[in-house]
């Protein structure tokens, strides 16, 4: 007998534990989701490092330049052989630069090239050009690096641009499933009104206290009710499929959000909280920043195409020194040398340069109109935007004293109906007003959150977004 029982002990089914119910999914845990894996966001990040990788490349131009030459007579009367180096680096504030040059030769040479002689160590030289006048305060290196760190700026803005319109997206979405979820639950206490009334209408009609046909009657109207929560269910599918896009794991895989997070009530139809000044909205905008920074690109292009139009001043200086025993040219290379130059050249027609200053003159006052009309399209939109949030607050408020007043009249007429004092035409369409006000209530409530999300997104609130 105890084997027995031990047996059956064995193979009963094991009751599974309880699980915690999920906790209601957060607008906040949604934007920091959207925030960290969204396709979009991950797309400019990665348009900032081509960025910065061509500023890289910009800054190339700066390298220092080691190259070395070497020629040697293989046949004819002569047998010299010179072997050079040089290292130039360009200047980070001039369009010069400073090289060093190092000589070696051995052999001989004819007269005509005598200065190719080095005393038996070699020759060693360091100069320096300056540029004087054109490329001194600006110059195609510099204007290259000074382009290619606004196209980073460009690129961060543009990345906070798709940053905000991601978030904002993201908020409409989890906005629209909250109020997808809440006219499904509206639809379906409807329903369930309809699903108890008429267990006691079949027991009126089996009492012979109500008639027979109101129980048809209760069922054409349970079956259209039934027919509204499946239309809803339908819509809170699709609010939770387009959810997913925004809503995503770790990896970055979109996560299908269930019912059973969907929050207890309509307190999260509230949207973000705006908490930007409206004052300096211009200045956090990326769309302006990004057209203020392409008028200081053309600037640097304006200036660089004024440069071509200056004459060219070069100062020269070097020094050098033989060391070692004379060689073959004699004792008169081994004394310490020192030379100065300049060079000279002024342009006379350069109608390329002014064709790039009259091109950059009207790239800059093109930018400078679209600012200003970027600016008063801000300063209107935010205002537009404000004027919808205090329509919506109040139409919310009104929609809330309908729903209150109609639910009411709903519970006092289904008093009624029970007492037998209502007919039950008029508890349904009491119970239909009562939702409907009810719903009207759910949308009126989305459309403040709609704007408020809207308002965050032209303010370019970060902390509203959750893009902090």
């Amino acid at each position: 007998m105890i084997r027995a029982a031990l047996a059956l002990a064995l193979l009963a089914p094991v009751p599974a534990l309880a699980q915690p119910a999920a906790a209601p999914l957060t607008l906040d845990e949604v934007l920091r989701s959207s925030a960290r894996a969204a396709p979009q966001i991950i797309e400019a990040l990665a348009k900032i490092r081509s960025a910065e990788g061509r500023a890289l490349t910009a800054e190339g131009a700066f390298d220092t330049v080691f190259e070395a030459e070497g020629k040697s007579r293989a046949l004819g009367y002569y047998d010299g052989t010179v072997v050079s180096g040089r290292a130039t680096r360009p200047m980070g504030d001039n369009g010069g630069y400073l090289y060093g040059n190092y000589r070696v030769t051995r052999g001989d040479f004819p007269v005509y090239e005598d200065e190719f002689y080095t005393n038996r160590l070699g020759e060693v030289k360091v100069g320096a050009l300056y540029s004087l006048m054109r490329d001194r305060l600006v110059d195609e290196r510099r204007t290259r690096r000074t382009l290619a760190g606004g196209d980073i700026d460009i690129a961060r803005f543009e990345r906070e641009a798709t940053a905000i319109g991601v978030q904002r997206r993201a908020v409409d979405a989890y906005q629209n499933w909250v109020a997808a979820g809440q006219r499904l639950r509206a639809y379906r206490d409807l329903l369930d009104l309809s699903e108890r009334r008429r267990g006691g209408i079949a027991r009126q009609i089996e009492l012979g206290a109500r008639p027979d046909i109101l129980l048809t009657e209760n069922d054409q109207n349970l079956v259209r009710r039934r027919g509204l929560v499946v239309k809803a269910e339908g819509d809170f599918q699709a609010a939770a499929n387009a959810l997913s896009l925004y809503y995503r794991d770790a990896a970055g895989n979109p996560l299908l959000v269930g019912a059973e997070r969907l929050p207890g009530d309509s307190n999260a139809l509230v949207g973000p909280r705006v908490v930007a000044p409206v004052g300096d909205v211009a200045q956090r905008r990326p769309d302006l920043q990004v057209l203020l920074t392409r008028v200081d690109q053309g600037l640097a292009k304006l200036a660089l195409a004024e440069n071509d139009l200056r004459p060219r001043l070069d100062l020269r200086g070097e020094v050098g020194k033989d060391i070692g025993p004379p060689g073959l040219g004699g004792s008169s290379r081994t004394p310490l040398e020192a030379a100065v130059g300049f060079r000279f050249s002024i342009p006379l027609q350069n109608r390329a340069a002014r064709g790039k200053v009259s091109e950059a003159e009207a790239e800059i006052d093109a930018l400078n109109a679209r600012g200003r009309f970027v600016r008063d399209q801000i300063a209107v939109e935010v205002e537009g935007i404000l004027i919808g949030v205090g329509a919506a607050e109040r139409l919310a408020a009104v929609a809330e004293q309908e729903r209150a007043l109609a639910e009411r009249l709903a519970d006092a007429e289904r008093r009624r109906f029970e007492l037998g004092s209502s007919d039950f035409f008029l508890v349904n369409q009491r119970e239909e007003t009562a939702n409907d006000a009810r719903v009207r209530l759910i949308d009126a409530q989305a459309r403040i959150a709609a704007a408020r999300a809207e308002l965050a997104a032209a303010t370019a609130d970060r902390v509203a977004l959750g893009l902090e």
